[in-house]
């Protein structure tokens, strides 16, 4: 099966502006905690291990490597 990328949901600003809002009274680390049940709960829920390791490999794809992040923070200090 595909991983479907296409917008399907009907309100994603709404969506977005209620996750900000779980996030705003937690600490970092319980930032990263709701982040990972949620990951869990929606997983669950797909049920399905291929298109759940697709998902994977896009969202990481779509993040810099921490090598590239680490090199571009170092030339952010360089006067």
């Amino acid at each position: 099966m595909n991983l479907n990328t296409e917008p399907r949901l009907a309100d994603p600003d709404g969506l977005f502006a209620a996750l900000m809002e779980v996030h705003r009274d937690l600490d970092p680390a319980a930032s990263r905690r709701f982040d990972a049940e949620l990951v869990l709960l929606l997983a669950n829920h797909i049920g399905d291990d291929a298109v759940i390791h697709a998902a994977i490999g896009i969202a990481r794809s779509l993040l810099p490597m921490q090598t590239e992040a680490a090199e571009a923070s170092d030339q952010e200090d360089v006067p």
